[in-house]
């Protein structure tokens, strides 16, 4: 099947040209990159990338594909929150291509089957994955960023909870260290709060983040109420670079819609870590 993009036109641009120059700007933006990072022998497991649309959550998007540029990943895995509530707690999908603007990527059918049998939580169904933009907005990022040719296996959860991140995080890491392959949790933090609040609420979490303390994570978002959309990719990304080797995370950028935009009274924050 031919998974049709949702939100091409909305959330980034619908033609190639356009979304080609769109992504060039968020590179070259202020609180982007700006410029091609040096090949690196550094081993980079997994990144964290918000995703909004793109005006937004690009510039700060472009840091972590940055930083993975240089690896050529075969297999980019990407996990993310179902924000409409349909379908499974957890699921990928099996004989299906994603397409963008920028042209297919197909899925590696063989991962998907092999993570669902690992996995105890994790089904197969297409459906899951119909209306959601999370996993979508990451696909031509790596498209435009990654020179190779390469598959992705596409993870959405409605079940957040630490069990169904570990779940999926240990599942995750027997189908990464067999394969050339890079970790995506996309998650956008702090949702429609003031600026300098939200500033204040992300820096609390992403410390967790960055120990790679998943227990510390939860308990933050728990006791400060944080309204980070992706929180369980994020935690089940943070299991999988660990078993995989990883010992820290990396902040690479941090601004919210109101830095990029100038509207401050209430806005989403956008983190793109690494972790190493």
């Amino acid at each position: 099947m031919i998974r049709e993009p949702v939100v091409a036109g909305q959330f980034y641009p619908g033609r190639k040209e356009e979304l080609e120059n769109m992504i060039k700007y968020c590179f070259d933006h202020k609180y982007g990159p700006g410029k091609q990072i040096a090949e690196s022998n550094e081993k980079i497991f997994g990144v964290v990338c918000p995703h909004a649309g793109y005006i937004y959550s690009g510039p700060t998007a472009c840091h972590s594909y940055n930083a993975i540029s240089s690896q050529n990943p075969e297999l980019a895995i990407i996990i993310g929150p179902n924000h409409f509530g349909v379908g499974k707690n957890a699921a990928t999908m099996i004989d299906a291509k994603w397409k963008t603007p920028l042209g297919l990527v197909e899925v590696d059918s063989d991962s998907a089957q092999e993570i669902a049998e690992k996995s105890n939580i994790v089904e197969i169904d297409n459906y899951s994955h119909s209306q959601d933009h999370s996993l979508e907005v990451q696909i031509p990022m790596l498209q435009s960023l990654l020179s190779n040719e390469f598959k992705i296996l596409p993870i959405i959860l409605l079940a957040q909870d630490l069990e169904t991140a570990r779940d999926v995080g240990n599942a995750v890491s027997e189908i990464a260290k067999k394969k050339n392959a890079i970790i995506v949790a996309s998650s956008d933090f702090t949702h429609y709060e003031e600026n300098s609040f939200a500033h204040l609420q992300d820096k609390a979490l992403i410390e967790s983040i960055l120990d790679m303390d998943v227990k510390r994570f939860y308990q933050v978002l728990r006791e400060r109420k944080i309204t980070a959309c992706g929180f369980g990719a994020i935690a089940a990304t943070m299991i999988a670079c660990k078993n995989l080797g990883a010992t820290k995370g990396v902040l690479l950028s941090y601004a919210t819609s109101g830095d990029v935009s100038g509207d401050t009274d209430s806005v989403v924050g956008y983190g793109a870590i690494k972790f190493v």
